[in-house]
């Protein structure tokens, strides 16, 4: 019934800093940016790899996402890597505080968490 995960959508609370971070930072490619007047949102579409992947989005005053401790509802957004080491000291180079590696006990495979502007987890996993 179903072929994949089609997009995951993220609102921010400031747009700049979040497209920047998206961007610049982890590297993201744009498909396509829209300013929605009605709105007064911006609607963002970024690819991972080439694969169209995440909607960010802006909104008037968001109310706050609860993140830790873990609250119900989606827990983080998991980007595969080759070397989570690597990344993660791209990662702090460009500012980006990560935390320690760790390795998932049933694979055997590196990981590790760090979070968007607005404190979205977002974790690195080795493929």
């Amino acid at each position: 019934m179903f072929k994949r995960i089609h997009h995951v959508a993220i609102i921010c609370t400031d747009y700049t800093v979040s497209k920047n971070f998206y961007t610049n930072i982890l590297g993201l490619t744009v498909v396509q940016e829209v300013y929605r007047e009605e709105r007064n949102s911006y609607k963002l579409d970024l690819s991972v790899n080439g694969l169209y992947q995440i909607e960010l989005f802006s909104f008037e005053n968001p109310p706050e996402r609860p993140s830790r401790p873990e609250a119900a509802g989606l827990r983080h957004l998991a980007f595969e890597v080759d070397d989570v080491a690597a990344v993660a000291a791209a990662l702090n180079a460009k500012g980006v505080v990560t935390e320690e590696l760790r390795i998932d006990e049933y694979t055997g495979k590196k990981f590790t968490f760090f979070t968007d502007p607005d404190g979205l987890p977002l974790e690195i996993y080795q493929s």
